[in-house]
């Protein structure tokens, strides 16, 4: 939740916070509250996410919230198909395609957060046990799984979807709440598809957990850093 120090020039009149202070503070929650998010505000957090640009307008994205007993039934159905090894992704992903600055940056990533859940680089079990906390929505009450229509090769619509997803992060984090973006619940597009009654043809990018953040949930004190603005951007003038 927003910190009580929090200077009031961050925060405007209806407790939201600044722009700048949800972007800098934003951070993937992996650790939630049972608290349910009350449905004001969750229709408030969807009002925002629905302004995010989008290729032609079309606005792509198909987003179901899954709570309560529903939640509960999907997760039972996502560890058993994780324990049994059967994955029905919509879209390829495969770390070991990323190469130079890129796997660093990924490995060290993975560093950082088993070394805050205190899990030795050599204790493969507790690794998948770590892993297998995606199918469990780390706890959070709620989860938005974001399906797409398939147009071409996908790229822009992907886009779309992206878009829509940090929108909707940064409403959370905007108002006190958390979340974590998931490619690993996209490795199971199809037994989400199954569970929910979803149509074959939306196609599942990735999910995002979220609710009222644990503080004292071990992987929510890992915050990374980010590069300097002059590896990423280059001023043409």
């Amino acid at each position: 939740m927003m910190s009580l120090t929090q200077s009031r020039a961050d925060t405007i009149h209806d407790g939201t916070s600044t722009f700048q202070h949800a972007v800098r503070s934003r951070r993937s929650c992996r650790g939630f509250l049972p608290t349910p998010v009350p449905d004001d505000v969750l229709r408030e957090v969807l009002t925002d996410a629905q302004r995010a640009p989008s290729n032609c307008n079309t606005q792509p994205w198909n987003v179901h919230i899954v709570s309560g007993a529903r939640l509960a039934e999907l997760s039972r159905a996502l560890h058993a198909k994780n324990d049994a090894g059967v994955f029905t992704p919509d879209f390829s992903f495969d770390t070991g395609d990323y190469h130079g600055a890129w796997r660093e940056r990924q490995q060290a990533q993975g560093k950082a957060y088993y070394a805050a859940m205190g899990i030795a680089r050599a204790d493969m079990e507790g690794r998948q046990k770590a892993v297998a906390l995606n199918y469990s929505f780390f706890s959070a009450p709620h989860v938005a799984l974001l399906f797409m229509p398939s147009f071409g090769d996908n790229v822009r619509v992907a886009g779309d979807i992206g878009m829509y997803g940090q929108t909707f992060l940064l409403s959370l984090a905007a108002r006190g709440l958390g979340g974590a973006p998931q490619t690993a619940l996209g490795f199971f597009a199809g037994t989400i598809r199954e569970v929910l009654g979803i149509p074959d043809e939306l196609k599942m990018l990735f999910g995002i957990s979220f609710g009222y953040p644990d503080d004292a949930a071990p992987g929510n004190d890992l915050c990374m850093d980010r590069a300097p603005i002059a590896e990423s951007v280059t001023f043409h003038t």
